[in-house]
């Protein structure tokens, strides 16, 4: 069951991550808790970018939910400082 569920949430984030590593960046998956939220990690130049909170809400957020309905909660760890997410 979770190695089906990572697959989908990977397969999830592969529809987005052509854009991000074009701009030099990613996104790792961190975990999944036993609530069904996915943390997230952006890497590369998608840590520091300003754009990053609408990628991660407009583009990550939304396909993961889409996608993946048993995610209850996504979170990316390293943008908490920035935006409170």
């Amino acid at each position: 069951m979770k190695k089906e569920l990572l697959n989908r949430i990977e397969e999830s984030l592969d529809k987005i991550r052509p854009f991000l590593r074009k701009d030099g960046g990613d996104v790792a998956v961190i975990k999944v808790t036993e609530l069904m939220e996915l943390q997230l990690e952006f890497q590369g130049n998608c840590s520091t970018c300003d754009m990053s909170n609408m990628t991660f809400k407009n583009g990550i957020e939304e396909n993961i939910k889409r996608d993946v309905p048993e995610i209850k909660k996504v979170t990316a760890i390293n943008l908490a400082e920035k935006s409170g997410y």
